[in-house]
């Protein structure tokens, strides 16, 4: 069988993992794929945060 070139990343939110002094304790993370023969670097998407109650920058995780 041939192996998938898709594979599933964690995207995890950029001001909750630096930010200490917040209301809430929790990181907001979201699960997707990528492809990675096409995006072989590390991705980078404006997501809306739960914790910070905005749109932030959410970097992958490995």
């Amino acid at each position: 069988m041939a192996k998938g070139v898709r594979i599933i990343i964690t995207l995890e939110c950029t001001e909750c993992r630096t930010n200490f002094e917040k209301r809430s304790r929790g990181v907001s993370r979201y699960t997707t794929t990528k492809n990675r023969r096409n995006t072989s670097g590390r991705l980078e998407l404006k997501k809306f945060c739960t914790h910070c109650n905005k749109h932030t920058a959410h970097k992958e995780t490995k």
